[in-house]
């Protein structure tokens, strides 16, 4: 498996048991809301790429993303397939949503935050597929989307590098205090009852 401490290390807190626990036994929601994350994921990047035309090393990195993205949506999809989930509209949670409550409005803030809060659901998303990942395995069933959450990792865990580095490059000053910022409101998510549960939501309710 991929070496992820790194990001491991970057969060506030490990991903609760109760939410692995519900993962396995709602796994149709965690695919169906695994789909729209990945489109979500391409969705954003595109917008940026359109909303800052001048950034050079913004519109190569992700635009690379934004194409990667959207083949895991359609990688996704097949694994729905075999297990005969149907996609189907869904809710978004609170978990993005809040995350970016904090983004300043003025430029260059409101880039370097969006990239910070993007660098942050990516890391997040990794750390969920690490620990997925061996459970799902041991599940005949479930074992090829389980090594596919592997194969993910390389992925999710450079996605979050190439965030976080863009960030750096195109803050004014150094970016640790915002990272806090976003990183302590993120635990509060993940460590706190949510009521929807979604692939990025807290303790299920």
């Amino acid at each position: 498996m991929v070496d992820i401490s790194n990001i491991q290390q970057f969060l506030l807190c490990a991903t609760p048991e109760a939410w692995l626990v519900e993962a396995e036994k709602n796994l149709d929601v965690i695919l169906i809301d695994h789909a729209h994350c990945e489109k979500k994921a391409a969705s954003t990047a595109m917008s940026l790429l359109f909303r800052y035309v001048d950034r050079k090393e913004l519109l190569i990195k992700l635009s690379q993303l934004a194409r990667e993205e959207l083949l895991h949506f359609e990688q996704v999809l097949e694994f729905m397939d075999q297990l005969d989930v149907k996609y189907d509209h869904m809710t978004a949670g609170r978990y993005a949503k809040e995350l970016r409550q904090d983004i300043r409005a003025d430029e260059p803030h409101r880039l370097v935050d969006t990239l910070i809060v993007g660098a942050i659901i990516e890391a997040r998303s990794c750390e969920r597929f690490a620990a997925l990942a061996p459970r799902l395995m041991e599940n005949e069933r479930t074992a090829a989307l389980g090594r596919y959450y592997v194969f993910l990792l390389k992925s999710e865990s450079r996605h979050y590098e190439d965030y976080l580095a863009l960030a750096e490059l195109y803050a004014k000053e150094g970016i640790g205090s915002r990272i806090e910022v976003f990183l302590e409101c993120e635990k509060k998510l993940i460590e706190s009852v949510d009521s929807e549960f979604r692939f990025h939501s807290g303790v299920p309710a």
